[in-house]
């Protein structure tokens, strides 16, 4: 495993990591989470990313279990939560990044995951309806009181996380050090382009999700069947059929496949491969409902010296959706 730091703090996170977003609860039980989870472990992850709305807080109560269970060092893994959605209960209050919800999702979240510390805390989405002021003295609050190591956003603009650490400075605060995009091959912009001055200026740190494009990015998809039990065939994620599951997506994962298999490998692997090399990503966050795949997905690493300049070059005419400029 590698590790890089987060940003400009000094926090190692491994470059693989494991999230529970979909899977756990939904697809995911106790028992193959803890499974999961300490493969992963074993193989030098040390980043567990989960969330306040990940099945309505069912996710966080089950890698709490497991990490219970499991009794490792607490010095040896960090783990994430999010604050934004809720935990499925819309009324006022419960949602959002008011200081209220932000103290008492987190509160929440240590319970859950039956934990003392958080060591990454996440805005989930910047919430128009709170001054931002008030989001990053909560934050900063939790911080003081050893709550949470690290703030964070998620889906934020680079507008979003400057103003947070302008206020931050202004007031000798902590701003945000982290951000959590999605990036794969076919969302780029984002990472690419439009946080370019960010890494410079503030060295923010990247905790990718949905390497694999929401699974469009492996075989299970290209004879355009969903397969019993994906994520794609779940009723409350058809809006990622929707988005991604499209004709012009799939021609570029069958003509990737066709690649990868050209260089010995697999889609999934060269995907994961491919935002690693990004050296402004801090770790890629992975998921998995079999053994198999961790298995697979955990051993991208290992193609890195493959990617060369004449591969890359292809990789980018089959994508063809290079940003204007792309600083590394």
């Amino acid at each position: 495993m590698q590790y890089r730091k987060l940003g400009h703090s000094g926090l190692q996170v491994s470059l693989l990591s494991f999230g529970s977003w979909v899977s756990f609860y939904n697809q995911v039980d106790q028992q193959l989470a803890s499974k999961l989870m300490a493969f992963a472990y074993d193989q030098g992850v040390n980043f567990f990313d989960n969330a306040e709305i990940y099945a309505n807080g069912k996710a966080e109560t089950i890698m709490g279990q497991v990490l219970k269970t499991m009794q490792w060092d607490r010095s040896s893994y960090l783990v994430s939560s999010k604050v934004f959605f809720g935990r499925g209960d819309k009324r006022p209050n419960m949602t959002g990044l008011s200081r209220k919800h932000i103290r008492e999702a987190c509160d929440e979240a240590l319970i859950r995951m039956q934990l003392s510390y958080l060591d990454l805390f996440f805005a989930h989405r910047p919430d128009k309806n709170t001054p931002i002021e008030e989001t990053v003295w909560a934050m900063n609050q939790l911080i003081h009181s050893g709550k949470i190591l690290y703030w964070g956003t998620s889906e934020w603009s680079a507008q979003e996380i400057m103003e947070a650490h302008m206020v931050a400075k202004q007031n000798h605060l902590q701003g945000p050090t982290m951000e959590q995009p999605q990036y794969n091959m076919l969302t780029r912009t984002k990472v690419e382009l439009e946080f370019s001055q960010i890494y410079k200026t503030v060295g923010l740190g990247t905790t990718i999700w949905s390497p694999l494009a929401s699974g469009i990015l492996t075989s299970k998809y290209l004879n355009n069947q969903i397969p019993d039990g994906s994520r794609m065939a779940l009723a409350e994620y058809q809006w990622l059929k929707e988005k991604n599951l499209t004709p012009e997506n799939l021609k570029i994962a069958s003509q990737l496949n066709i690649l990868a298999q050209e260089l010995n490998t697999s889609l999934p692997k060269l995907a994961i491969a491919w935002c690693a090399q990004n050296p402004h990503v801090s770790t890629v966050i992975l998921g998995a409902t079999r053994i198999e795949q961790l298995e697979e997905t955990l051993k991208s690493l290992d193609l890195l010296p493959y990617l060369t300049k004449e591969v890359n070059a292809e990789i980018e005419s089959i994508l063809n959706n290079k940003p204007a400029t792309t600083p590394y």
